[in-house]
């Protein structure tokens, strides 16, 4: 039976609005997908995540938004320093403690979206790195430092780190529940049987946390990061992240 061209249009007009209607509930129930839903520290990773996670990097009030829905401590620290180490975004990272994960030397520094970085990987890269590879939770991080005031590499030239600004932190060794203690200079490359584990435990949680920050440089990169993974949270145009 053929519809009358007003009838037709009335009923395209019916049906497009049913599927918006039933993709909008589909999003409801897959934030992970949704855009325009705040990121949440529970849901699980979807398409949407990356860029929303790539949102908190230049937008504090974001971030701290996304850090309190979590139930992250989002106390800021007054600024300090001056020209391009001045560190306007400066909070003691709380994510680690609040996902159970203890990080040495505690009292670390830095900005707003290294932390919020930080619990995104620990709840969905670390942890379950973790739980695949060893059938138990890593319990503490030790790192080498956040804020640094000095350009890359450490010379007189050059563009300056994003440790200056206290935008990065370097993760050098992860302690498991039984006390196994996996380090980058010692096992990111397997030598023995033994060593395969953590190994392959070092590279998922590398290639994991190029979600969650900005750069991820690892021993892959080069000789100055062969003892640890350098994470930080730079701010580029379109999103873009640099994973080596």
């Amino acid at each position: 039976m053929a519809f009358p061209p007003l009838d037709r249009i009335v009923l395209t007009i019916f049906l497009a609005g049913c599927l918006f209607i039933a993709g909008r509930a589909w999003l409801r129930d897959h934030p992970e997908y949704d855009p325009w839903a705040p990121l949440a520290l529970d849901d699980p990773p979807g398409w949407a995540t990356e860029h929303k996670l790539a949102a908190l990097r230049s937008d504090k009030a974001q971030c701290r938004a996304f850090l309190a829905r979590s139930g992250i401590d989002v106390t800021a620290l007054p600024p300090e320093g001056e020209g391009a180490c001045h560190r306007a975004d400066r909070k003691t990272l709380a994510a680690p403690a609040h996902l159970d994960v203890i990080l040495r030397p505690a009292g670390a520094q830095a900005t707003c979206g290294v932390d919020a970085g930080l619990a995104w990987w620990l709840r969905h890269g670390v942890q379950p790195a973790a739980e695949e590879t060893f059938g138990q939770a890593v319990v503490r991080i030790e790192h080498l430092g956040t804020a640094n005031c000095r350009r890359i590499g450490g010379g007189e030239q050059g563009n300056w780190s994003e440790h200056a600004r206290g935008n990065a932190i370097d993760i050098a060794a992860f302690v498991f529940a039984d006390g196994r203690r996996v380090t980058v200079l010692r096992d990111w490359k397997a030598s023995g049987t033994s060593d395969e584990e953590a190994s392959a435990f070092l590279h998922m949680v590398r290639d994991s946390a190029c979600t969650s920050f900005s750069t991820v440089l690892s021993p892959d990169y080069n000789a100055a990061h062969a003892d640890h993974l350098h994470l930080d949270q730079a701010s580029r145009t379109q999103g873009w992240s640099a994973c080596r």
